[in-house]
């Protein structure tokens, strides 16, 4: 069987955890940011575990993570 090649997109945007879950960062942080409140900003930092019904997309993607 020839490699898999992975997705240079997704691989800059997930992380493996140490249990093999998937870390990304969240969305809605980059622009229009007078709006948002102090406290929707500072929770938009903290990274999340990518929805469960993602990961199996997510793995065939990224076969090597």
């Amino acid at each position: 069987m020839p490699k898999i090649k992975t997705n240079r997109a997704a691989a800059k945007r997930f992380k493996a955890t140490a249990t093999g879950k998937l870390k990304r960062n969240k969305a809605y942080k980059s622009h229009i940011l007078t709006k948002k409140s102090t406290k929707r900003k500072r929770n938009l930092r903290q990274p999340a575990i990518t929805d469960a019904t993602n990961v199996k997309n997510m793995k065939k993607i990224l076969p090597y993570l």
